[in-house]
């Protein structure tokens, strides 16, 4: 893992959840209202809450095991589990999990792709012991 890397990882571990609350809804503006957040790269998780603009309930999705894979061409995005309290979502999620999808690498993202695979390394499942 190169010393950039890390310093993403830092930035983004140390980055108070209420800041990108902040940001996320200036963004969203009458559109929805994130309400709560986190992200672990290391593990590989994440969780989103947020209210639709005129819904009473929130919508929470689950993330675990996503990562990036680049052959400097092209990009392979997978996701292992997700999950929503929507079933309309859990549907859709249910569509995308388990499956590798490839992406052309955006011309502005480049110079870049080494390191966004290795801030989103695929990692292997360890093995369940006994």
């Amino acid at each position: 893992m190169s010393y950039k890397t890390r310093l993403i990882k830092m930035a983004i571990k140390w980055t108070p959840t209420k800041l990108i609350l902040w940001v996320a809804n200036i963004n969203l503006k009458g559109i929805a209202e994130l309400t709560d957040f986190s992200v672990d790269l290391d593990a590989q998780t994440a969780f989103v809450q947020l209210k639709l603009a005129g819904e009473d309930e929130a919508i929470e999705i689950c993330l675990e095991g996503f990562g990036i894979v680049s052959d400097g061409q092209s990009c392979q995005v997978t996701l292992r589990y997700a999950q929503a309290n929507r079933l309309w979502l859990d549907n859709i999620l249910a569509r995308i999990v388990g499956k590798t999808w490839t992406i052309p690498v955006p011309p502005q993202l480049a110079p870049h792709i080494g390191l966004v695979t290795d801030l989103f390394k695929v990692e292997e499942p360890k093995p369940e012991q006994d």
